[in-house]
């Protein structure tokens, strides 16, 4: 049965409720401050509003003109989105220049003959904007209506001419601006054109379109010359391979034997090497190597050979790397030998074609690279001209605008052009303006303001635990029983006293509210141990004045009107009570029966049926000795044979530690809290030490409970009951 609140939950209760606990003083404030209210709005002297209207136009004609894009920044603009241009507009007619002027012009003077104070002639005037259109509305207030008229023209007038004032010397810093400017934007127009032409002739650029077109149709064409080029320079090359293969030698050969046979000083030389080698070979066949014959021949041949080298290097420019004798068909003039001249003078002629058609192919190919070189430049040749072209169109229409705005700028400079215009002059109202309506209200809810911040200033000073709500969320026990406290009605008032009850309201009213409280908290009790019976109950608080005897005693009838054989113990030895509830002595007592002086039948008192009571007795020096001796453990073992139930009313835990000594002995601590005389401060103090020490708490029962202060309980429903039955038990609790 533990309760629990959600930190997120808004209890609306709670702070309802203390609105409702300091009312008193509260009211007191709010009625002061609605006296104070109604006295200055009495005593207020009448005053007259006066007010004009400014009609603003949205297109700042010179502001156009000046920077050549007047749908842009031609307009009334803030730099604020969450403000108009016409609340700027608004703070210049509130500003120093123009509310001195206005007072100075009009000689606005005060109750002591002094000229009216800035700060003191904007309190009167009010500058605001018409919902939904452009216009200013401009308001005064005086105690005199020709005034208020007057300062409402005087002012608009003043402010119009500021404007035209601001316009034009907004056109002269434009004419300057361009001014200065126009040599600028010149020079830049003549860098970017020459720009453009230095970038043209270095790049020998006319037409990059058309020359994009001419160069791809000329690769196209070059493309097809290399293919033939190539084509025949195979065919050429497969006629002289055909050529070297019939004549058994190379070109360079062929061309090389051709120029010796048709060289005559070379042909005697080599006819007459041929007669020696015949003639040396027919000799040797008759004489030895040695014979002069031989050797005269020898000699000859070697001769001959030299000769026939030097005519070689004559002829040709060099010695040949084989012997002529040696060439194939070395024969000049025999069939073979022109047979083989023609086909060589055709290899030669061939190999000549081959080597011209090659070159071609070379010049074709490197011509074909650079135009593809010049098509592959010409997409960032035209990025540049594109660029310097764009910058010179910008330069220029600058240029030209600047011209044009120039003269625009000079007529305007010579215009009264003005933003605002007046739609309607000053007008007064007959009748003075009531502002005591105005100021009632203010201080109603300045009151009310004023109420809420007393009420929560002493609901902080008051450390005090007001509610059983707060006193559960504190000490987190189960909640076994709420003890009403009784109230009555002050007459011809709302205001609630704490009414006095007798303290046997189990036993003197057995119908009332309270009596059923008692008996709910003995069922509680019963019902918490189902398998363990409840003999011996410690009943302490946390501090005096909460309750607990008057709990202990109420509890204990409460039981014995039900059968049970109750014995009520007063074991509060420093502050005793239940003698003087009971009306009883207290010559001998719990402390005599402990030490031994009486008897217990003679310290126990019969109050009523199956009801025994035994007061404290004489109150010792050492209450915690009598209390935790050994004697007093076998006294309550032997109770808890004789009796049903065992009720000990103990100290308080705050102050002494017979409670917690007692509750060894026991079943379990009931715990009596009272809202408005515990604080949080010892109710979390008793909780801490309850946990340290590690007591049963049984329950908590909260005592004195204000009804009113109360949303959460169950007494509300007893209302039912009360209007149906004037006797019923809650009509004595709720008749009020």
């Amino acid at each position: 049965m533990e309760y629990q609140e959600y930190a997120e939950d808004i209890d609306f209760q709670k702070y309802w409720l203390i609105l409702k606990r300091h009312w008193l003083l509260g009211s007191v404030v709010w009625c002061i401050i609605v006296a104070l209210a109604t006295l200055a709005a009495l005593s207020g002297e009448p005053t007259y509003e006066a007010y004009g209207k400014l009609r603003f136009k949205k297109e700042n004609t010179t502001s156009a003109l000046a920077t050549g894009s007047g749908e842009k920044f031609g307009k009334l603009d803030s730099l604020n989105n969450k403000d108009t241009p016409l609340d700027t507009e608004a703070e210049v007619i509130r500003s120093a220049p123009i509310v001195n002027q206005t007072i100075e012009s009009l000689n606005l003077k005060d109750e002591e003959g002094e000229l009216v104070t800035y700060d003191d002639f904007n309190k009167s005037l009010d500058v605001g904007i018409i919902a939904g259109t452009d216009i200013l509305s401009v308001s005064y207030e005086s105690r005199q209506s020709e005034e208020a008229i007057e300062v409402v023209n005087k002012i608009m007038e003043i402010y119009l001419k500021n404007n035209i004032l601001t316009n034009r010397s907004e056109a002269v810093a434009a004419r300057e601006f361009i001014d200065a400017q126009l040599p600028k934007v010149e020079e830049s127009v003549t860098n970017a054109a020459s720009a453009l032409r230095n970038f043209k002739e270095q790049n020998k650029i006319v037409d990059l379109q058309q020359e994009a077109q001419s160069t791809v149709s000329a690769i196209d064409n070059l493309n097809r010359e290399i293919g033939a080029t190539r084509a025949a320079i195979e065919k050429h090359r497969g006629l002289a391979a055909e050529l070297r293969k019939k004549i058994g030698m190379s070109s360079e050969d062929a061309l090389t034997r051709k120029t010796l046979n048709e060289s005559v000083a070379f042909q005697t030389v080599f006819e007459e090497l041929k007669q020696v080698e015949q003639q040396l070979v027919v000799e040797r066949t008759r004489f030895q190597d040695a014979n002069p014959t031989i050797i005269n021949l020898q000699e000859k041949k070697a001769a001959l050979e030299a000769l026939l080298k030097q005519r070689e290097r004559q002829v040709i420019g060099r010695n040949l790397s084989i012997p002529y004798e040696d060439f194939p068909e070395n024969t000049p003039g025999s069939p073979a030998g022109d047979l083989q001249d023609t086909i060589t003078e055709n290899l030669i002629a061939s190999e000549a074609e081959l080597q011209a058609l090659t070159n071609q192919l070379a010049t074709l190919i490197q011509v074909r690279d650079s135009y593809k070189q010049r098509v592959n430049d010409l997409p960032k040749l035209e990025q540049t001209q594109r660029d310097l072209v764009q910058k010179l169109e910008t330069a220029q229409a600058s240029y030209k605008l600047l011209l044009n705005n120039r003269e625009q700028v000079q007529l305007a400079e010579n215009q009264n052009v003005g933003n605002a215009q007046i739609t309607s002059p000053a007008i007064a109202s007959p009748y003075p303006k009531s502002s005591k309506k105005l100021v009632l209200m203010a201080g109603i809810v300045v009151g009310s303001m004023l109420y809420v911040v007393t009420v929560f200033v002493l609901e902080l000073m008051d450390r005090s635990i007001k509610t059983t709500k707060e006193v559960r969320n504190i000490f987190n026990y189960t909640l076994l029983g709420m003890i009403p406290c009784p109230q009555k009605k002050v007459p011809f008032t709302i205001i609630k006293t704490e009414d006095t009850a007798p303290e046997h309201q189990v036993r003197d009213l057995p119908q009332s509210t309270i009596s059923e409280t008692y008996k709910m908290l003995q069922a509680n009790l019963r019902f918490l141990s189902p398998d363990q019976d409840l003999k011996v109950i410690v009943v302490t608080s946390s501090v005096p004045k909460e309750g607990k005897s008057t709990v202990s005693s109420n509890l204990a009838v409460a039981m014995a009107q039900l059968g049970s054989q109750v014995l009520l113990i007063d074991a509060d030895l420093h502050h005793p009570q239940q003698h003087h509830i009971w009306q009883l002595t207290n010559e001998v007592g719990l402390s005599e029966v402990i030490v031994g002086q009486a008897a217990l039948e003679k310290a126990v008192t019969t109050v009523m049926p199956n009801l025994d009571v035994l007061s404290s007795g004489v109150i010792p020096p050492n209450s915690l000795a009598l209390l935790g001796s050994n004697r007093m453990n076998s006294l309550i073992k032997d109770f808890s044979k004789t009796y049903d139930f065992v009720i000990i009313d103990t100290s308080p835990l705050l102050l002494v530690a017979d409670a917690l000594t007692l509750s060894k002995t026991s079943d379990g601590i009931l715990l009596v809290a009272r809202p408005g005389v515990i604080d949080r401060v010892s109710a979390n103090a008793a909780r801490e030490l309850l946990e340290q020490s590690d007591q049963n708490v049984l329950g908590l029962v909260a005592n004195g409970v204000l009804i009113d202060n109360e949303p959460d309980s169950y007494f509300h429903h007893a209302k039912a009951y009360a209007k149906n039955d004037a006797k019923s038990p809650f009509a004595s609790i709720l008749k009020n």
